[in-house]
């Protein structure tokens, strides 16, 4: 059995399905709903543990009882929940978000893990025991890097979710084996898609991809660029598409080449997207 570390945000999500976005004073009346353990880190983790191999999360979770919601989601799906504080009295991070009908488009807002940083010092000792793959989403920025120079240091696959530039990640690239990138990622400076791949393989990240929704996913390893077409389907919704397409590659990663891993991991998120919410495709 392989092992995945997922290092970075643990929230709740609050997903409602609606017609249209409301206008300024209007109510709008959901089709559905649901509320599920979220966050990059998290619905990776999740999709990783479903795929069959297992998954631990590692993030701030604290005593609230809103974290007793998380507790019991990632429970259903074998995530072991590392809490890097399990006294913070705060509740955790909370997002409603709204998808809207036949677009499958999302309006988000949330509050990210700027006020539950950790350092590295409160590290378990033997964290990487028994670990194949560790995936850092940049949310806990210190933890992340403590993590991916120990699992270079130690010969592991580190993989990082590039959702978008986060201050702090340039002291991790140089550990990274694979950067995942969303087209809203840009390091200082870079501006497209090309400028992101030159500055991320000058950083000494050997492959790097960036997806591009229902575009084809650009990627470049080892010196060799490419492309590779997503599958058309109908669209239901696009929350958490990455994230699971983050956990996907982490599961493929360890058994395929890279290109190969690719392709599989976009098969799987292009399948979530078909789904209402984040854990309907798994059912």
């Amino acid at each position: 059995m392989k092992n995945g570390l997922f290092v970075g945000m643990v929230t709740l999500d609050l997903v409602y399905l609606t017609d249209q976005l409301p206008d300024s004073n209007q109510k709008v009346v959901a089709s559905d709903y649901t509320v599920a353990a979220g966050g990059p880190a998290t619905n990776a983790a999740v999709t990783f543990s479903y795929l069959g191999y297992q998954a631990s999360i590692l993030g701030v979770v604290g005593k609230h009882p809103i974290t007793e919601l998380i507790r019991r989601d990632l429970a259903t799906y074998r995530v072991e929940i590392i809490d890097l504080d399990s006294t913070i009295p705060e509740p955790p991070p909370v997002s409603s978000i709204m998808v809207t009908q036949g677009s499958g488009d999302r309006a988000v807002i949330s509050i990210n893990a700027t006020k539950m940083q950790v350092g590295s010092d409160q590290l378990p000792l033997d964290i990487l025991s028994g670990i194949d793959v560790v995936m850092v989403d940049g949310h806990q920025m210190a933890v992340g890097l403590a993590l991916a120079r120990s699992a270079k240091s130690n010969n592991l696959v580190v993989v990082i979710d590039g959702g978008s530039w986060k201050p702090g990640f340039e002291t991790v690239l140089p550990f990274v084996d694979y950067a995942i990138c969303s087209a809203n990622f840009y390091p200082p400076g870079c501006s497209n898609s090309g400028e992101v791949i030159t500055y991320l393989a000058a950083a000494g990240v050997p492959h790097i991809a960036i997806t591009q929704g229902e575009k084809p996913i650009r990627y470049y390893s080892n010196g060799i660029s490419g492309k590779l077409t997503i599958p058309p389907i109908t669209t239901v919704d696009t929350l958490g598409a990455g994230d699971v397409f983050h956990g996907a590659f982490c599961h493929y990663i360890l058994k395929e080449n890279f290109t190969e891993a690719l392709n599989a991991a976009a098969k799987v998120a292009s399948l979530s997207c078909q789904f209402f919410g984040t854990r309907q495709w798994m059912e």
